[in-house]
């Protein structure tokens, strides 16, 4: 039985790569154009909660710096900053607990992005192996099932023994099912309560990656 994560809102809380991006960002204003790094924190802090969208445009226009080209600098800077983030609990307590299977993780976005995170929280060490479908094209991010078959191949598996464990049935789960791979839904994150048909949703839920243990995915394989 072969395992296989998403990243971000299964293993971390992806919002605190936001906020650290963000805190990366007042930095950046801080040492180019003197913006106090309290008075552009507190106004990240009240503006996220209304949303990420244009929150950099925003926060140029509220110091009188907006410019496209600054924008793009400062989204290159929450881009590839290095995050200050680290895995839930109960997920650090999943990857040891089942540490005895071979593991994966596959994730979408932006490769070096995804790098850095991964790097920040030690995951390289603790699974098989990271694939990243952006370093094989766009046409390649879930819901293709490039990657999963990568890891078939690297196994010598069939699908009906790879486990895929995400939160997003707009696109985690419906390119792989029709193939037979096993899928599992984490009602975590900010689509814990989105619903969709049938043919997008996972074959099992769970709330907290607590309830994957050996019972469980013994029940899973049966």
């Amino acid at each position: 039985m072969i395992l296989v994560f998403d990243l971000d809102e299964v293993l971390y809380d992806e919002i605190t790569f936001v906020k650290s991006g963000l805190d990366a960002v007042s930095n950046y204003l801080y040492t180019e154009f003197s913006i106090p790094r309290k008075k552009s924190k507190h106004y990240l802090d009240k503006r996220l909660r209304k949303g990420r969208e244009g929150i950099l445009d925003d926060l140029l226009h509220e110091f009188g710096l907006y410019s496209k080209k600054r924008v793009k600098r400062c989204l290159s800077v929450y881009r590839f900053h290095r995050p200050k983030i680290q895995l839930y609990e109960d997920a650090n307590d999943c990857l040891k607990r089942l540490k005895k299977f071979p593991m994966y993780i596959v994730s979408d976005g932006n490769k070096i992005v995804q790098k850095n995170k991964l790097l920040a929280l030690k995951l390289f060490q603790r699974v098989d192996h990271c694939y990243l479908t952006s370093n094989y094209g766009l046409q390649h991010a879930k819901p293709s099932p490039y990657c999963f078959l990568k890891i078939c191949r690297r196994e010598n598996v069939k699908p009906s023994e790879v486990i895929y464990i995400a939160d997003n049935p707009n696109k985690d789960f419906v390119g792989i099912k029709p193939l037979g791979f096993k899928t599992i839904r984490l009602l975590k994150g900010r689509y814990k309560n989105l619903k969709k048909a049938k043919k997008f949703e996972a074959e099992f839920t769970i709330k907290t990656l607590s309830q994957l243990n050996f019972h469980f995915l013994k029940k899973l394989n049966g």
